[in-house]
């Protein structure tokens, strides 16, 4: 997938990053499926650091600048210790935003009954409840275990416990069904996506306002260049984006591309001190939140030594066919 991708941009100018992004996504017969999608985000991602560097000025300032001066988070993992309820408070004294659980994974074994799970996720947000306090948010993921019947059932029992949103809480191959059924029939906020590839994937459940909350991400989405425009539609349509956590270097360009976006921003952030050992120079996190930097490009430094090169692409892919309007623009293959 990158090999594809990374070959069409050899020897090309890196600031076109509109051009290079139709180009990669349409020089191959296929349409793109997810994993070539996420491909192409990665070395969308890439061109953006280089022409904030070249430029000498941040990405979210060639963006439109922030539209906020921080990014909440919400906390997800295990890494605080005790109870539900002692993890919900923790949390939240550590400064984040909300408190995220799970939909009653299992303790121990395989076996997984939905109805029994039901129940038990009930009592478990009942806890999260009582451990971010009365004005406190927290939200649950569902993960998509549950068929239509027991996720309503669920969405019902935990109504009053007022989740900030439930995510994923149908089965997503069902998305574009099943969701909408869901929408009607229950009361919490809904969030999805993050399965999800091109904006083409959902941009009816955005439209349509089936969810509240966009849960697709960077790279998985197509890169920055993709990201504007998923962040256009859910502007017009007062949709929130709540992006799925991909690892620090994405985060980072999250910062920027989510930073200009005047709707309510959510973060997943799953460490507590903000640092990894390979990047000297990446987030900046304290007090449960995200802080912008007016570093060039994506304000990220990769220390290489740290890390294994497992490819290296340096062979440009001139022959594929590509179609131009008589403007110049790339039309479709």
């Amino acid at each position: 997938m990158l090999e594809q991708c990374a070959g069409r941009l050899i020897g090309q100018d890196p600031s076109r990053t509109e051009h290079l992004w139709q180009d990669m996504y349409r020089a191959f017969f296929y349409p793109p499926g997810r994993e070539k999608v996420h491909a192409l985000g990665a070395l969308d991602m890439a061109l953006w650091d280089i022409r904030g560097k070249a430029l000498s000025a941040p990405v979210h300032a060639l963006l439109g600048g922030m539209a906020r001066n921080h990014m909440e988070c919400y906390y997800t993992g295990n890494g605080f210790p005790g109870s539900i309820k002692e993890r919900a408070r923790a949390t939240m004294e550590a400064g984040f935003r909300a408190f995220r659980m799970d939909a009653a994974s299992l303790r121990e074994g395989t076996t997984y009954n939905t109805h029994e799970r039901v129940n038990q996720l009930y009592e478990d947000c009942a806890q999260a409840r009582e451990g971010v306090g009365k004005n406190g948010d927290w939200c649950i993921d569902f993960h998509t275990r549950f068929d239509l019947s027991d996720a309503v059932r669920a969405a019902h029992l935990i109504e009053d416990l007022a989740p900030y949103f439930v995510e994923d809480p149908v089965r997503s191959e069902g998305f574009h069904d099943l969701l909408p059924a869901f929408r009607t029939q229950v009361k919490v906020p809904v969030a999805a996506g993050e399965q999800v590839g091109s904006r083409w994937d959902f941009h009816k459940l955005i439209e349509h306002n089936t969810i509240d909350y966009v849960r697709c991400t960077l790279p998985n989405v197509g890169g920055i260049t993709e990201w504007t425009k998923v962040a256009a539609l859910c502007e017009t349509h007062f949709i929130g984006l709540i992006p799925h956590f991909t690892g620090p270097i994405s985060t980072a360009a999250l910062v920027h591309a989510c930073g200009p976006f005047s709707g309510p921003v959510l973060f997943e952030f799953t460490g507590r001190t903000g640092a990894w050992d390979y990047l000297p120079q990446c987030l900046t996190f304290n007090n449960g939140k995200i802080w912008p930097n007016e570093r060039p490009g994506l304000g990220v430094e990769v220390d290489f030594k740290r890390l294994k090169m497992i490819a290296e692409f340096t062979e440009p892919i001139t022959n594929r066919v590509v179609y131009y309007r008589p403007d110049g623009s790339i039309t479709n293959w």
